[in-house]
């Protein structure tokens, strides 16, 4: 089994991959993330995380990389992490009573043979009508400035939202977990049944 490595120094994103029991190793990939013009939600997580996987390949030439980015998308613009409480309060009034999708690319990279395995995995947030009071309380409690969306779904921000919509809630937190599987076993490793040592 190829070693894998998670192109990502999130904490959030080496919490899940853990989950599926396979050894793993983390490094940062140090790339541009701005999006490019006339470039769409899908487009750039597509781009930014094949980058993420590819870029760590002078540094790790036989292994399986995993990239994923993630962006927030609110009435057709893209929202960012908030990082203060001002930005966080005024993202979350506008996503009270409304859809918020979350586009999170993922791609699964073989530096040794080339193949390169991307998606796009879309996820729909829908909030509950949410009174100031409400969403100053949860911004004190849980302080999810550098979160997408300002929150944290695997935490008190649940309680934001009339319901969840997508394939898998780990796509939510940042690493579409069903899908990676998928692509493990397409590189012939299979979480449930994988040897090493």
């Amino acid at each position: 089994m190829l070693p894998i490595v998670l192109s990502s120094t999130s904490i959030y994103r080496r919490l899940l991959l853990e989950k599926i029991g396979l050894p793993f190793t983390c490094a940062a990939p140090h790339i541009d993330e701005s999006s490019q013009e006339n470039e769409t939600p899908e487009q750039l997580v597509i781009r930014l995380s094949q980058a993420k996987a590819t870029t760590l390949q002078k540094h790790y030439s036989s292994h399986l990389i995993i990239g994923s980015d993630q962006v927030c998308v609110l009435n057709g613009k893209i929202t960012g992490k908030p990082h203060n409480f001002e930005n966080a309060l005024s993202q979350l009034k506008k996503a009270s009573g409304q859809r918020v999708t979350f586009y999170t690319g993922i791609t699964l990279f073989n530096s040794k043979t080339g193949n390169t395995d991307t998606r796009c995995e879309p996820f729909h947030v829908h909030f509950r009508t949410l009174t100031e009071a409400e969403i100053i309380n949860y911004l004190k409690k849980e302080q999810p400035f550098n979160c997408a969306g300002s929150f944290k779904s695997e935490g008190l921000g649940i309680t934001l939202f009339e319901k969840l919509d997508g394939k898998d809630p780990n796509t939510l937190i940042g690493l579409p977990l069903i899908t990676l599987t998928e692509m493990f076993i397409r590189q012939g490793i299979n979480p449930l049944t994988a040897q090493y040592s």
